[in-house]
């Protein structure tokens, strides 16, 4: 079946078609645990009983807020085998920020873990105003209180198998599968909806192209909370029948000791991931004849680097993407043939089902080679933004094509390059960073009058932020005690390198900020 052939489907479709094609195939290896594909089903099937003894009724949200372990998974496809909806919680995220999320998620639980990164997830929660969670449950470790993965899962039994496939029957394609919070211009994260159907068509037509079978090892190191390791991820996994291998934190001996272990294939993920690989010096010392496959973006992959990916690390194949959240993570994509200049100098063209075009501000389409703002239209846009009609009609026109507020150039074959952000986004270590958020957090820092955050050019992270702050008269700030003071109070990556303290920002006559002149001032630091 090709990939314009896919019919609609549910997750607990996918998963049990996959687990009777496959069912002694390994879905997942994640330390000493091993799941055959018959197992996860099982596993579902456990879980989403459970969830029925919970109370979750068709439509209701969970919240995960965790690192990469196979729970994640087995909890997501049971929530979702039922008509529960997926939250995923940024593993970075500090307390307010992810109580901001469970609130307008109205997610009636929350599933995490004790710790992770030195962070107390439940602990940053204490005192946060939170309605309509009703429970915590913890993926792994000690419960303290709170319920436990084993605990939970023994709860199902007494939902009965006709009571689980009453529900199972009621899941539709077109039913909301998750919400994926992304932040945009307004600073405040909004939650983008997306359906079953849309979802697996796109990830059945995105594994086709780069190539994903049912014999690969996949080594996910992309966070299970972003569309790139979710959707593009286990998801794309389950759907091509592959073993899942997660990885919860990137350690360069770690991952190369599981490439050597486990024959890892396929590895997606930004640039950075590959240079690494590569710098390390011990890197010879490992087994890396296996790698086949790898799926990169978020950031510029300059030539160079994709021709020691396939001369240095043995990558056959080396594509790249380019999505949003609010397009199911993929837009346009690399095909395998394409050659390493395209690869580098574009980001595909558009996958099969899909239409893209540039356009000028009055949104008629440019000619090929002109610059103009990137939209798209398809299955894959996503249903709305979460209670929110104002902004999704800002951001879908009345015709189906989502703004991308991306510009780039398209060439005459329909390859597309990034070429600015409309929406000032810059992004870190593949890590989207939306200025507007950064400096509404910054407001509320004692001693700050105004604040204006860039994204600077950084060798290791692509870009990183810098902030420009007014000081209010009298206030005694530095850039060590803002920089400190932001760690407490948003995610690492969020967080500014470096703090310049000005007597003014640029400003237009209408008043807004001129991040150009920003730009103009951190490029003269360079000179």
């Amino acid at each position: 079946m090709s990939s314009n052939e896919v019919p609609q489907q549910t997750v607990p479709e996918v998963v049990a078609a996959t687990a009777a094609a496959l069912p002694d195939h390994i879905a997942i290896i994640d330390g000493d645990v091993t799941l055959t594909y018959a197992e996860l089903d099982s596993a579902r099937i456990t879980a989403a009983k459970a969830f029925l003894a919970l109370g979750l009724e068709h439509g209701e949200r969970i919240a995960i807020w965790a690192p990469n372990l196979y729970q994640w998974i087995v909890a997501a496809i049971g929530a979702q085998s039922v008509g529960g909806v997926l939250v995923p919680l940024n593993t970075r995220l500090k307390g307010p920020e992810a109580a901001y999320i469970l609130r307008r998620s109205g997610a009636r639980w929350l599933f995490t873990v004790p710790e992770f990164l030195g962070m107390n997830y439940p602990a940053m929660l204490r005192g946060e105003d939170l309605p309509a969670l009703e429970g915590t449950i913890l993926l792994a470790g000690d419960a303290g209180g709170a319920q436990s993965w084993e605990d939970f899962l023994l709860s199902g039994a007494r939902v009965s198998p006709a009571q689980l496939e009453a529900r199972v029957r009621e899941v539709q394609p077109g039913d909301v599968l998750d919400i994926l919070f992304t932040s945009g211009t307004t600073g405040k994260p909004k939650g983008v909806v997306t359906s079953h159907g849309q979802n697996i068509r796109a990830f059945a037509t995105w594994g086709a192209t780069v190539g994903l079978t049912e014999h690969d090892n996949y080594l996910i190191i992309n966070p299970f909370f972003h569309s790139f390791g979710y959707k593009a991820g286990w998801l794309a996994a389950l759907i091509r029948g592959a073993r899942i291998v997660p990885v919860q934190q990137f350690d360069l001996d770690t991952v190369l000791a599981q490439i050597d272990r486990e024959q890892i294939s396929v590895i997606p993920g930004p640039p950075t991931i590959y240079q690494s690989l590569l710098s390390h010096p011990r890197r010879r010392d490992y087994d890396l004849s296996s790698l086949r496959l790898a799926v990169t973006g978020a950031a510029p992959v300059p030539v160079s680097l994709i021709e020691k990916m396939r001369s240095e690390l043995g990558f056959k194949v080396v594509v790249t993407a380019y999505g949003l959240t609010e397009s199911c993570g993929v837009i346009s994509i690399c095909r395998p043939e394409d050659s390493a200049e395209r690869i580098s100098h574009t980001s595909g063209r558009a996958m099969a089902g899909v239409e893209m075009k540039c356009v000028d501000a009055e949104g008629n389409s440019v000619a090929p080679g002109t610059e103009g703002e990137i939209w798209c239209r398809g299955y894959n846009v996503m249903q709305g933004y979460l209670d929110d009609p104002i902004e999704t009609s800002h951001a879908i026109t009345s015709d189906g094509w989502l703004r991308t507020g991306d510009v780039g150039v398209m060439d005459s074959d329909g390859y597309v390059r990034i070429t600015d952000r409309i929406k000032d986004m810059f992004i870190v270590g593949g890590f989207n960073c939306y200025p507007a958020e950064i400096e509404n957090t910054l407001h509320d820092m004692p001693g700050v009058t105004r604040a204006a955050v860039i994204g600077v050019a950084d060798e290791r992270l692509g870009e990183v932020a810098r902030a420009y702050i007014v000081p209010a008269a009298g206030a005694e700030l530095s850039e060590e005690m803002v920089i400190k003071w932001c760690r407490e109070q948003m995610a690492n990556y969020k967080v500014p390198r470096s703090v310049r303290l000005v007597s003014e920002l640029p400003m237009n006559a209408g008043g807004k900020v001129l991040k150009t002149v920003l730009r103009e001032w951190s490029m003269a630091e360079q000179v």
